[in-house]
């Protein structure tokens, strides 16, 4: 009789402790926000662009480092502050690795393809190892004369300035030269190449939608049903448009590649199982050639703006260019160690103007608690990667363009302790942060280095009302602000370019083969005449050689 009345007071306990378990979750506050509408929330109190001014205007008002919105049932969980951001996002990644349902982007503009967009789970794995490979620290070394061919490009555009002193065209033809040689093995045209336009038209729709509360339909997914021609449907027929471009720009340069290349159906080592199918390597380039062909421009033009504003910044970083590199050289990646000054202003340029300034969204996949609040299943959440990059307690003067804040000011050495590196924020968080960051780093410090050794950036003579930081810092449209506020604010020259020769032809294939490189060498000779209408004011510098290099898959020597 005493074990019956045993199991039973078990049984009572444990039926108790789960009641009392089950009460005591739910009555855990949400974090603070906003007060919001029956019904409907916060729906029509979040803005449809710069969303990361508002939120950090709520969490300020309310005083906390994470907020909480809910728009017609959806819960929007929003980090203001870096160290919520790695407790959660970081510490407790298997949590807040999933990505949120995004209809616009996924299920009407074809960007399914994308693995850093899908959720977690075997599609998100099989794509994000490949990146991983391709892209990881030691890899990216074989793809260095891709980085350096295309930067010597750049400056050769430059200098011809064909296109009337458009910067804007010229770095977009940089990020896409870049990305379809090292993806692709793709050389495309150095004028009016159609790749250029392919990439531009599809991240312009996808720049749009990313941000959460862009579409109504991510809210309410019913009216992804609605036809194109109801009233109000017009996101259907801008969904349509986008479609084609984002298919065209997977599809076409993958196709043009394959024809080069044969035996496409298995690719990678190991058993069969663990292969790259070519669904995998299709989808895996096609997102890197969108990832890579639209930051890198806002990053450099930022970069241009800044040292428009300071330059004294500019002088400083040729003095340093000087007294390390050879006369008649330019930089080259392995400088960068020597070269404090440029990662410093690499550094701010990433923080000064973040160019995902909320990044993309997590989901949160099972109940969680954090700091005595309740965060609930399948909450959107939202790292607010601006307000983190401009926290005054962490960046003295957040909205000025200052590089030497990283820098130890006894020993002229890069100091994060001053600083946090920004690239902890702006290449996201956890299991979702950017695989192919090392890359976008590399090649933006020679980029950077490159034109800082080669020109002089001045404002025209005539007066010119440069936007403030903060109004820079507001703006995420990557293009148009600088095409009206940068690129015709530039003091220019016109020059020609004699004696370019190249005695060897750069490896055509890229990740999209598995075959050895070898890049024997280029040589650019520059003859340097001076017209009278000034444009870019170039250095005095009337040689520039590019060292020899030599490829051979993963080793990399310099030879002088």
């Amino acid at each position: 009789m005493g074990t019956y009345t045993d199991f039973f007071a078990i049984l009572a306990t444990g039926a108790l402790l789960y009641t009392i378990n089950r009460r005591r979750k739910p009555s855990l506050p949400l974090p603070p926000g906003p007060k919001g509408l029956p019904l409907v929330g916060n729906l029509f109190q979040i803005p449809s662009e710069l969303q990361w001014i508002k939120y950090h205007e709520w969490s300020t008002e309310l005083d906390t480092d994470i907020i909480h919105l809910q728009a017609a049932g959806t819960h929007i969980i929003v980090l203001d502050k870096y160290e919520a951001a790695v407790d959660l996002l970081e510490t407790r990644s298997s949590l807040y690795s999933g990505r949120p349902r995004m209809v616009m982007m996924m299920e009407l503009m074809g960007w399914d393809y994308n693995f850093a967009l899908t959720d977690y789970g075997d599609f998100w794995r099989k794509h994000r190892r490949l990146a991983h490979q391709s892209m990881q620290a030691t890899a990216i070394k074989q793809y260095r004369p891709h980085l350096a061919q295309a930067t010597r490009n750049l400056l050769k555009r430059l200098l011809d300035d064909r296109n009337d002193g458009n910067l804007i065209a010229h770095l977009r033809q940089l990020a896409a030269e870049t990305i379809l040689s090292v993806a692709y093995g793709i050389q495309i045209q150095q004028e009016n190449d159609p790749y250029v336009e392919l990439a531009e038209g599809a991240n312009q729709g996808a720049i749009i939608a990313v941000v959460p509360g862009a579409f109504l339909v991510d809210t309410i997914p019913i009216l992804k049903y609605v036809p194109a021609w109801f009233p109000g449907a017009s996101f259907k027929r801008k969904a349509r448009e986008w479609y084609k471009m984002t298919m065209a720009m997977v599809d076409v340069p993958y196709a043009d590649a394959k024809r080069r290349i044969t035996n496409l159906q298995k690719i990678g080592a190991g058993e069969k199982d663990d292969a790259f199918t070519e669904d995998v390597l299709r989808n895996t380039l096609g997102a890197l050639y969108s990832a890579g062909s639209d930051t890198s421009i806002s990053a450099i033009g930022t970069c241009i703006l800044g040292l428009l504003e300071h330059p004294e910044v500019l002088k400083k970083a040729q003095m340093q260019i000087d007294s390390v590199v050879k006369p008649g050289h330019l930089p080259d990646i392995d400088d960068e160690p020597s070269l404090p000054y440029i990662t410093a202003i690499v550094k701010e340029t990433l923080r000064w103007r973040e160019v995902t300034p909320i990044g993309v969204p997590h989901a949160l996949s099972t109940d969680d608690e954090y700091k005595g609040y309740r965060l609930p299943a399948g909450a959107i959440i939202i790292a607010n990667e601006w307000a983190m990059l401009h926290d005054k307690d962490v960046y003295a003067d957040p909205f000025e363009f200052k590089p030497d804040r990283f820098i130890d000011p006894e020993t002229g050495k890069i100091d994060y302790s001053r600083a946090r590196d920004p690239g902890h924020a702006c290449f996201g968080f956890g299991r979702r942060i950017c695989p192919g960051r090392f890359m976008a780093f590399e090649s933006l410090w020679l980029s950077i280095a490159s034109i800082i050794s080669t020109f002089d950036i001045e404002k025209v003579k005539e007066k010119v009302t440069l936007p403030s930081g903060e109004e820079v810092e507001k703006t995420v449209e990557l293009t148009h602000e600088y095409e009206a506020g940068l690129a015709k604010v530039i003091d220019k020259s016109y020059y020609t370019i004699n004696n370019i020769q190249r005695y060897a032809i750069l490896p055509m294939y890229g990740i999209l083969s598995k075959l050895q490189l070898i890049f024997t060498s280029v040589q650019v000779h520059i003859e340097i005449s001076t017209v009278q209408s000034q444009t870019y004011r170039v250095r005095e510098m009337q040689y520039i050689e590019v060292a020899q290099t030599t490829l051979c898959s993963d080793t990399f020597n310099k030879k002088t």
